[in-house]
């Protein structure tokens, strides 16, 4: 099926095929490089599941599974795509997890092994054991990282039963009960056809390329997808804390201050990140009112930042600053934020058409549009959309947004500071 997006001048092809795997396939005349994930809906948050019962599983054992998928019984699959000319990678998030190469040249090989490798799992006890040992080093790596222990010292104030507090990766404690049999058993959930998605883009034939996968796909065997269920957590809407505060050795501290928002999926979510993104940047960027006065103030400078993550189980938004002044910042912050909101449709159609200019340059990288377009289709949205949603936002949108997210209530502060 052919999809026409003419906001943004794409022609998408979408199938699914007789196995449940959903495929895209995007055409981008004159582009040298081609780019394919294949992605999961399977991320660090899905620690206990149903299949035949309900299961729990060791935290962190989504990223574990993603390390242990390159290693196969005749070798390391990133020398196979080397070998052909691929840079290949993947990375795991709170609730996907994604496969990927990039290439000029032996498009059709490298598709080949990437949907392979990802769908012929092989593990043994002996590789497991050792994968703990690097795993192990890669936790304690970031469990150095002032910025890594910011944000998810954030987190884990802000959500009172919700896994998303829960590091990716997992800890060392948590990541040495893994088992070669709890790998497969999440492998067999989760990497089911039916929760994964395929998206190529670049200068390819979609026919072509549609075949090809048909023919991989058609040649092999899957049993019936056994994931019945998802654990819900139900989340109160306030925060477990109001305060975090983490103790390192930092020349400057650092500073996060979140608001805990109430999630949506699919086309509300995506609509609902649009308003709250417009928000923070009518509110926050360099060319808003308040930044201005924080920054004459000297309370901020080029390492503020702000950003919103969307999921369908968790949303927040959250602003970060490096700076002696924490109190100070936290403060004025936190006072700006209980003011009412006073917004134009000027400053409105203005956000509007800077965000809508960013998201049509994104759209010149493949590897954007491929990471992102999985996200939002794993959520029950289409990223090509966006344009469309970002023009029936309205002034009241954000005013609602404002009087949602802003409260005290939802609000924690997480401070990286000397002893």
């Amino acid at each position: 099926m052919k999809i026409d997006f003419p906001h943004v001048g794409e022609t998408l092809h979408h199938t699914v095929l007789e196995n449940g795997l959903t495929v895209y396939l995007l055409k981008k005349i004159g582009y040298e490089k081609t780019y394919a994930t294949f992605t999961t809906k399977y991320g660090s948050i899905d620690r206990r599941f149903k299949t035949e019962e309900w299961v729990e599983v060791p935290d962190g054992i989504a990223h574990f599974l993603e390390h242990k998928m390159f290693e196969k019984e005749d070798g390391d699959v990133f020398q196979k795509f080397g070998q052909l000319g691929a840079s290949a990678n993947a990375f795991t998030s709170f609730t996907r997890t994604a496969y990927l190469f990039g290439a000029t040249s032996n498009v059709e090989a490298n598709l080949t092994t990437l949907l392979d490798f990802v769908q012929t799992p092989y593990f043994t006890e002996a590789s497991v054991e050792k994968e703990k040992g690097i795993i192990g080093q890669e936790i304690q790596m970031y469990q150095d990282n002032p910025g890594w222990r910011l944000y998810f010292g954030l987190i884990e104030a802000m959500y009172e039963d919700h896994p998303v507090k829960i590091d990716i990766a997992g800890t060392i404690e948590s990541i040495g009960h893994i088992t070669a049999d709890d790998l497969y058993a999440c492998h067999r959930a989760f990497y089911h056809p039916s929760n994964m998605v395929l998206f190529v883009v670049g200068n390819i034939d979609p026919d072509t390329v549609l075949e090809q996968v048909k023919a991989n796909q058609g040649g092999k065997t899957f049993e019936p997808p056994v994931l019945q269920a998802r654990e819900q957590i139900e989340e109160p809407t306030a925060v477990k804390s109001t305060e975090r505060i983490i103790e390192m050795d930092v020349s400057v501290p650092k500073v996060m201050i979140g608001y805990k928002d109430v999630p949506r999926a699919g086309a509300d979510g995506m609509k609902q990140e649009l308003a709250v993104e417009l928000l923070m940047h009518a509110l926050f960027d360099t060319t808003a009112p308040l930044y201005a006065e924080l920054y004459a103030e000297g309370l901020i400078d080029d390492a503020f930042s702000f950003d919103y993550t969307s999921e369908e189980t968790f949303a927040f938004a959250v602003l970060s600053m490096e700076t002696p002044h924490v109190d100070s910042f936290v403060s004025r912050i936190t006072t700006a934020l209980e003011r009412p909101l006073v917004l134009d449709e000027t400053t409105l159609e203005r956000k509007k058409r800077m965000m809508k200019g960013q998201f049509l340059k994104a759209l010149n990288s493949p590897e954007f549009i491929a990471n992102q377009f999985s996200r939002y289709a794993l959520n029950g949205g289409n990223m090509f959309e966006l344009p469309e949603l970002l023009d029936a936002i309205t002034l009241d949108d954000l005013y609602a947004a404002y009087a949602r997210l802003f409260q005290a209530d939802r609000r924690t502060v997480c401070i990286v500071k000397k002893p």
